[in-house]
């Protein structure tokens, strides 16, 4: 009997553990973290269509994307809700001279190498890792992230990748009867892709 409960406490103590690291309390699937300022993806990218190199400034060129500064904030809100009490935080930013303190939503372990022009650049759109950005109301974690995720795309990218002039538009689809697989081939000629076997190389990723 002892031998069948002791089975059987090993049977459920690997399920919990399985449920647990494929959970949204181990991805951070959904999590939302709490920001100085409540800013509105939804609002400024679906609604006003700001493109989302005009905050993440660096996202072509480094393996940052980086944060807007209060500045960027200000070439509008000089002018529109100038004293709205969510953005104190903003104007106090930029009369101390002090960076607001974003909160990262996305973030990737230390010894995980990830460079946001190297995709960006190559065909991959922001969407592929972030989401519909344009939808949220406030910023939220939508993939897990995994390795697995970024395998599943190394492994086989052409469907992914879209034409340059598209990779920071939301929603983007391809023309009706255009074939995704063969379009991502062509795509992945253009870009000088490496082949599979260098994407999924573990040096790639892990220096």
């Amino acid at each position: 009997m002892a031998l069948i409960l002791a089975f059987a406490l090993v049977v459920v103590m690997v399920a919990l553990g399985a449920y647990y690291f494929q959970s949204p309390y181990y991805s951070g699937v959904d999590r939302t973290p709490a920001q100085p300022v409540p800013f509105s993806h939804k609002h400024h990218v679906g609604e006003l269509g700001l493109d989302c190199r005009y905050c993440h400034t660096s996202v072509e060129q480094s393996s940052f994307a980086g944060v807007p500064e209060s500045e960027i904030c200000m070439t509008c809100h000089s002018q529109l809700w100038t004293n709205a009490d969510m953005l104190a935080p903003v104007r106090d930013s930029l009369r101390d001279d002090k960076p607001l303190r974003w909160r990262r939503v996305h973030d990737l372990p230390d010894y995980v190498r990830f460079d946001h022009s190297a995709h960006v650049n190559n065909g991959v759109p922001c969407e592929a890792c972030h989401g519909r950005v344009d939808r949220m109301p406030l910023t939220t974690q939508k993939k897990t992230l995994f390795m697995q995720f970024c395998l599943d795309c190394h492994r086989n990218p052409a469907p992914r990748l879209r034409p340059p002039d598209a990779v920071f538009e939301m929603g983007w689809e391809a023309r009706r009867g255009v074939d995704r697989q063969q379009l991502g081939e062509r795509l992945m000629a253009r870009y000088h892709t490496p082949s599979t076997e260098r994407l999924t190389d573990c040096s790639l990723c892990h220096q």
